[in-house]
């Protein structure tokens, strides 16, 4: 049976003329309405997880993939500079450009409600003195590849074969994407599921993707060869975006292998 669509409306900015965000394309995405059953991983979807996990997209062979609207983030010669820097020191001291293959998508929240103020963040070129813990790991900033707006808009913010600063252990080899909200204040919205599983699946199609993490699940791949960190100590706990947004983006991949959670850490 088809799922019934339903037409997201767009999210308007209060953007000035030089800085507003790119005009978003209607955006029409798939929803399954039917409630998660008990095909869906009981470990995994806790009480919380469920009224989400309602809201995944259609896993048919006729799902859309995402609509990507492009918003880059200035890149000059001095961020460039460090980001190279970064990762001579933390994966790779013979590195000599930011090119990488990405075999990971990591998912994150920002904590706000605007992807305007998200924008403007990650456009710096150096990291803010006030985020000392990560200052010492380098002055790059930090920015991801994806900005999910909370109408399901997602925004391209730099090439998804160019280097990011997100979670560290895996931006060598690891895609971002942030969704505008949080857990509390802003929870993250149905439409982020979906359109979060629509692009999990576009880059899947582009890329040789493995697995599929939020970023509070990274730390379960250190002591595996894919978790890269030289400079000792440097590493951070992290809670985003949470396992009732996990739990149903991975509901709705369906029975993808990429919507396999993460074995636990020993």
């Amino acid at each position: 049976m088809r799922s019934r669509a339903l037409v997201l409306g767009l999210l308007v900015l209060g953007c000035g003329r030089g800085d507003r965000a790119p005009d978003k394309p209607p955006i029409a995405v798939t929803i399954d309405a039917a409630v998660a059953t008990a095909t869906t991983d009981a470990a995994a979807v806790t009480p919380d997880a469920a009224p989400v996990a309602r809201a995944v997209v259609d896993a048919g062979v006729d799902a859309p993939l995402a609509t990507i609207v492009d918003w880059p983030v200035p890149w000059p010669a001095e961020r460039e500079r460090l980001m190279l820097q970064y990762r001579q020191l933390h994966s790779d001291p013979a590195a000599t450009d930011l090119a990488i293959t990405p075999r990971l998508i990591v998912l994150h929240y920002t904590g706000g409600h605007s992807a305007k103020g998200t924008h403007t963040y990650f456009s710096r070129t150096r990291i803010e003195a006030e985020r000392a813990t990560l200052r010492k790991g380098g002055e790059a900033a930090v920015v991801s590849h994806f900005l999910v707006d909370r109408d399901g808009t997602i925004f391209r913010l730099i090439p998804e074969t160019r280097m990011g600063r997100h979670a560290i252990g895996v931006n060598h080899v690891a895609i971002g994407v942030e969704n505008v909200g949080d857990g509390d204040r802003y929870p993250l919205t149905d439409a982020q599921v979906a359109a979060n599983v629509a692009l999990i699946r576009d880059l899947a199609a582009r890329f040789p993707i493995e697995r599929v993490l939020g970023h509070h699940e990274v730390a379960t791949l250190r002591g595996t060869p894919t978790y890269v960190e030289r400079v000792r100590g440097y590493k951070n706990e992290k809670g985003d975006p949470g396992p009732r947004f996990m739990a149903a983006v991975r509901a709705g991949l369906g029975d993808d292998p990429l919507a396999a959670p993460p074995t636990p850490a020993p």
